[in-house]
């Protein structure tokens, strides 16, 4: 049983008949709020407007997509959000399949003939090496079952396959499928084919999310809420570094709140969810379910969270009277929701985890410095978390946040060329002090108003670590984020021998040793799965390091890695520096997944002096032709809109770095009207 104040709070009451929601979806103008009207008659009206997991799209790659699930032989194959196209054709697979075929006659024959172990490595690691490249080509390892038929066709033919698909090679594949059929084992759609749908297949075979029943929202499962938890920890750490303090804020804000502010208001009306009624009962007409009871209709309309910035400076105007309350720091750990009407998993949901700081301060300058300082925070933490470079800098008018004198932003490229807002900060002047009389007694004893920030990221974050290393194969994860950061794998007989023994004492072992260094191992000692079955899952999943341990490697004290950015498979001792060298190598996988982005970011990075040069790369619509844009410019909110209307490109930021001498940037004249520039913009199509 939950403790009593905590079943007494409204939040618990969802999904009970003590309350319903009412979502309109939006808010009327704000002209219609201010004006008295009578309270309308209750009715029935649960959303339709949250868009569904099911119809995600990504840039200029994107493509409908929907949950589709196919049975074979009674068994359940599904995907999270659509079936991708096969990656090659049959003919090839076929060929891969005589080749291993043939290969594996030639070792069974030595067997027979009675040749030793040493005679028939070499020819073993053939064997291996074309295995896998049939899992690189079909996306699923070649893994037969037990007691399939494969060998015996095999021999029955001396050897050769038929050209037809063979009945042990049947249950080969249903084998594979069903082995795998709960951890998306189908192909990952390749980037180039289709990116909208690469990302999908990503996240589904790393099984970092699942399709909500309720339309535009996600359950983040336990694997990709890890991600979250390692990049909150850290960021909650450098936040309490920079001197602000975790509170809680209520998720339902007063409809009068919102209408204080009109420029913020009027930012999210369109995306607010409204609570109505308090209380579900029967149908007095006598129709089927629950209805709104009429009579608990609330005299005021809820606000479910967008952002709290209301409800917090409703809270400042209480705590502030005196300069020796300032600066305020405050920041919250939350779910908000926003009525999106077009959803992408972490990019863009109805509903999503983030961080939100709210600041009051004594003086603009002292305000200014500590948007900064957060932005600052927010750039190291992506790189040093997930080796993600960004451009720091600060939005034009039309991208500004509703409410704020300036919005600082961070701004990432993915690896199809488009930008990704990954955090901002934001000065927001008196605006808010103002619409809430929130203002202290100063030093000398007059009365100022405050003056603000606020600033956050969210799990879009996940999406942005995603789009940035993953490749063809699966997820890509940098060490210092990922949940795992070495996977253990035992090749075992499985006949319970002194061999099997061994090798386990020795894989805990090496386990241990690595625990001792702070490093997040996980053993995959599953016995209804075979190595090369664990191998692509945990491929799938982004996992750094693998390490593989057999019987002869255990009797030599040794495991070979395997490196998830790819390489030659290394032998090393698990002597006593192992754990010093898989620190190295962790080391090195995080620093060269941010080199590889930074050099990414700087290739695809054009500084142009023509609109029409631009404009051309953008129409060519390759990963290689479309990226950031640098070019000067004169800040104009009409030829903006028409540069975003002619070729979907928009100004991401004006970045600090660039426009820290204003004579250098008047120098120069705008690339698009040719009047001398105000700023250096950074233009790209965006999520």
């Amino acid at each position: 049983m939950l403790p009593q104040p905590l079943l007494r709070g409204r939040r618990l009451l969802f999904g009970s008949a003590g309350m319903i929601l009412l979502f309109t979806g939006r808010l009327a103008p704000l002209a219609a709020w201010v004006a008295p009207r009578p309270s309308p008659a209750p009715r029935n009206y649960l959303p339709q407007a949250f868009a569904s997991l099911s119809s995600y799209s990504l840039g200029p790659f994107s493509a409908s997509t929907r949950l589709d699930r196919r049975r074979t032989k009674g068994h359940a194959r599904s995907r999270l959000f659509s079936s991708s196209t096969p990656r090659v054709s049959s003919p090839a697979l076929e060929t891969l399949r005589e080749a291993i075929g043939r290969k594996g006659d030639e070792i069974r024959g030595l067997k027979v003939g009675g040749a030793d172990k040493a005679a028939l490595q070499p020819l073993v690691s053939e064997l291996l090496d074309l295995k896998a490249q049939f899992e690189d080509v079909a996306g699923v390892p070649y893994d037969p079952p037990k007691g399939g038929g494969g060998k015996k066709q095999g021999a029955k033919n001396g050897g050769k396959q038929k050209t037809k698909l063979a009945a042990g090679d049947a249950d080969e594949e249903e084998g594979v499928m069903k082995q795998h059929a709960d951890r998306s084992s189908l192909a990952i759609t390749p980037r180039d084919e289709n990116y909208s749908q690469w990302y999908l297949d990503v996240i589904a075979a790393a099984d970092l999310v699942d399709q909500s029943p309720v339309k535009g929202c996600m359950v983040i499962k336990p694997y990709g809420m890890a991600l979250w938890d390692a990049l909150r920890d850290e960021l909650d750490k450098r936040i309490k570094a920079n001197g602000a303090q975790n509170a809680y804020f209520p998720l339902f804000i007063p409809r009068s709140f919102l209408s204080k502010e009109a420029e913020h208001v009027e930012g999210f009306a369109k995306e607010c969810a409204v609570v109505t009624h308090h209380r579900l009962c029967v149908d007095p007409a006598g129709g089927p379910g629950l209805v709104p009871d009429p009579s608990a209709q609330l005299e005021e309309p809820l606000i479910v969270r967008p952002t709290s910035e209301t409800m917090i400076w409703n809270m400042f105007g209480k705590w502030i009277t005196s300069h020796r309350d300032l600066p305020l720091k405050i920041n919250q750990w939350a779910n908000v929701v926003r009525w999106e009407m077009r959803t992408r998993p972490f990019l863009r949901s109805s509903e999503f985890l983030w961080q939100e700081g709210h600041t009051a301060h004594a003086s603009r300058e002292e305000a200014v410095g500590y948007a900064r300082d957060q932005l600052d925070l927010y750039g190291n933490v992506c790189r040093d978390m997930l080796a993600l470079p960004v451009v720091k800098g600060v939005k034009s008018a039309s991208e500004r946040f509703a409410g704020a004198e300036e919005t600082f932003t961070i701004e990432a490229l993915m690896q199809n060329g488009w930008a990704l807002q990954s955090g901002t900060s934001h000065f927001l002047g008196q605006n808010f002090a103002r619409a809430f009389d929130v203002d202290f007694q100063t030093a000398e004893g007059t009365r100022e108003l405050v003056w603000a920030t606020s600033w956050g990221v969210s799990t879009r974050l996940i999406g942005a670590l995603v789009m940035t290393h993953s490749d063809d194969k699966g997820l890509v994860l940098p060490p210092s984020v990922a949940p795992v950061q070495v996977v253990v794998v035992p090749i075992l007989k499985g006949a319970g021998s002194e061999e099997d023994d061994r090798t386990t004492a020795f894989m805990n072992t090496v386990a241990s040793a690595l625990r001792t260094q702070n490093v997040r191992v996980h053993v995959d000692n599953r016995a209804n799965m075979r190595p090369g079955a664990k191998y692509f899952e945990w491929e799938r999943k982004g996992v750094p390091i693998r390490l593989e341990i057999g019987p002869r490697d255990a009797a030599a004290g040794v495991v070979t890695l395997a490196r998830r950015t790819g390489g030659a498979k290394e032998t090393i001792p698990a002597g006593n520096t192992f754990g010093h060298v898989i620190q190295n190598e962790l080391e090195a996988c995080q620093s060269y997944l941010l080199e590889e982005a930074e050099k990414r970011v700087a290739s695809h990075t054009y500084r142009v002096d023509a609109y029409v040069e631009m404009k051309e790369r953008l129409a060519g619509g390759g990963r290689e032709d479309i990226g950031f844009f640098l070019a000067p410019w004169k800040d104009d909110a009409v030829n903006e809109a028409a540069i975003k209307e002619d070729c979907r490109a928009t100004i991401r930021c004006y970045p600090l770095d660039l426009n820290a001498d204003p004579d250098r940037v008047q120098a120069r004249k705008c690339f698009y009207s040719g009047e001398p520039a105000t700023h250096i913009a950074l233009f790209a199509r965006a999520y």
